[in-house]
């Protein structure tokens, strides 16, 4: 139904073609980024789901080996073995964008040259079962950021996509309709102008005519008066 406020000129008219034209643009351009984001995200999932099998599944093993260390060794003897770290990783986060949406990057940074050199103790007091927990977990690490960027982006992307799946429903089901309706309305609202122009115009040209037609009847019948007087 068209708005109330609309007025039905010609003017208004065009700008609501224009108005129309932008609108089913802007819904091509948002429909083509829906959908290569949810390519993109689907992409993503597939990719992430395999990074946290192997990350749980790496994880298990790891748990694994400290729970037979710490069969082996007594809790104080681990406690030790852990108080002094050696190696230090930090994380700088950074962004790309993909498809106007921010998904962070991870990069590690450690703080020794070697970055193998990992164990915080000495191999004399400690057993091979723990050497090989550390082991994993360190290994693991970069898997383990990798696995908290991919899940963000699916976040992130998600989000997006809602928000974007959203403005196309907008668009599609409400402003395009609507225009299209202001659009009918203002031509069908023109269309009887121009036909109430016309026929005024045609019963004023019938009125000008029949009045000039009764007054040539008066001026020819004027002289026979004067003939019978």
């Amino acid at each position: 139904m068209a708005a109330s406020n609309v007025n039905p000129t010609r003017m208004e008219l065009t700008r609501q073609k224009k108005k129309l034209q932008t609108a089913l643009k802007g819904h091509k351009l948002l429909k083509d980024k829906r959908d290569e984001l949810m390519r993109r995200f689907l992409d993503l999932v597939r990719q992430d789901k395999v990074l946290r099998e192997e990350v749980e599944a790496e994880i298990k093993e790891a748990n694994k080996s400290f729970v037979l260390a710490g069969s082996q060794m007594s809790k104080e003897a681990v406690s030790v073995a852990f108080m002094a770290p050696k190696q230090e990783a930090s994380v700088d986060v950074s962004t790309r964008n993909v498809m106007s949406v921010e998904i962070p990057v991870f990069d590690t940074h450690f703080r020794g040259s070697d970055k193998s050199d990992f164990y915080p103790y000495g191999y004399a007091f400690t057993s091979a079962d723990l050497d090989e927990g550390v082991g994993r977990l360190s290994k693991l690490l970069p898997k383990l950021l990798k696995l908290a960027e991919s899940e963000k982006s699916c976040q992130l992307m998600a989000a997006e996509i809602e928000k974007t799946r959203r403005r196309v429903n907008a668009l599609e089901h409400v402003l395009i309709p609507q225009t299209e309706e202001n659009i009918r309305y203002i031509t069908m609202k023109l269309d009887e102008n121009e036909r109430s122009s016309q026929v005024r115009l045609m019963k004023v040209k019938d009125m000008m005519l029949e009045d000039a037609h009764h007054y040539k009847e008066r001026r020819d019948a004027e002289p026979l008066k004067e003939d019978v007087s």
